[in-house]
Formats: structure tokens, sequence, C-alpha cells
């Protein structure tokens, strides 16, 4: 498989629903082209998403989350630690090269958190491997690394069935 020539930033913010989902199917498209995919999750739920039981059936790709615990039921601090972990990982990966796209889940929740900085994914984003693809997701992106990437979408959220009380839905989001 020849490598991309050339890798760009793509970022998944907004406050509607469908941004892990849109680098989900990124991911699927590109290792149907026989492209490496890492996917590293940031704060998540815990591993009965339904990427992380499909990942292991198969494993089209890898998907990496260091926090083993339910990251919506942790403290700032447990949080925080699992988080240093999850970047440092992030950062040696995206240095390796060895991935062809390298996916960051809910890093700017991570960001809005406070956990991690802006200044950290800036500084990230500017260590990728020139054929690498790095793609950001997570509600509320700071401006300055919309600014610097190459495709943002922002999801925006219209209609949503939580605003009934429909809970979250097994294979639908999660």
């Amino acid at each position: 498989m020849k490598k991309q020539s050339r890798g760009l930033v793509q970022v998944y913010t907004g406050d509607g629903k469908g941004k892990t989902t849109a680098a989900l199917g990124l991911a699927l498209r590109a290792t149907g082209q026989g492209m490496s995919v890492i996917i590293i999750q940031f704060v998540k739920g815990d591993f009965t998403c339904g990427e992380h039981l499909f990942a292991a059936q198969g494993h089209p790709f890898e998907i990496v989350q260091l926090n083993t615990g339910d990251s919506f039921a942790q403290s700032w601090e447990e949080l925080r630690s699992t988080t240093e972990q999850s970047f440092a990982f992030a950062e040696r990966t995206i240095r390796s090269g060895g991935y062809d796209i390298v996916i960051l889940d809910e890093v700017f929740v991570a960001v809005s958190k406070r956990l991690i900085s802006t200044e950290q994914v800036l500084n990230l984003m500017s260590e990728k491997p020139e054929n690498m693809e790095l793609i950001l997701t997570g509600r509320g992106a700071p401006n300055e690394v919309i600014e610097r990437a190459d495709l943002v979408t922002e999801m925006i959220a219209v209609k949503h069935p939580f605003t009934k009380g429909v809970e979250a839905r097994r294979g639908i989001e999660y």
C-alpha cells in the first residue's frame, strides 16, 4: 500500500451527535484501503461501546483507552492522571510515525476539563509526520486548533431524542 503523500488534520466538533461516529467511519474506510489506524480515546465511558466490541472481533484497527474506568464517574484527579498517560501515549504514537491515521477521540473534552492544554494539542499537531492523517474529536474545539486544522466539521444539535427523555441506546449512541 502506497503511503499518503500528505496527511491533514481533521477536526470533528460541536454539540451535535456524530463526532466519534464520523471518525469511526473514516477508520473503516481507511482500513478497507489497507491503511493502518489507531484510535486513542480520552474522556469516554467503559469498554461496552460498540466500537470496542467490533474492534475486538476482527481487529481492523486498534483502539486504546488507558482509562479502564468510566470517565464520567471519576474525580478530576483520577481523570487527570489517566489523561496525562493517554496524551503521552498519543505523543509517542504520533512521533513514531507508525500509523497512517491517528484519531484522538474526545481530546477536546479533556481540554475543556483542563486535563490537558490547548497548547499541548497544538504542539502535537505540529509534530505530526507529513504523511499522517490526524483526526481530533470532541465538543468545544479551541479556536486556535480550528484555525490550524485543514478540515473542520461542526456537528450541530438541531434535534435529539435525549431532550424527550430517550436514554442512550446500545449500538446507536454507544
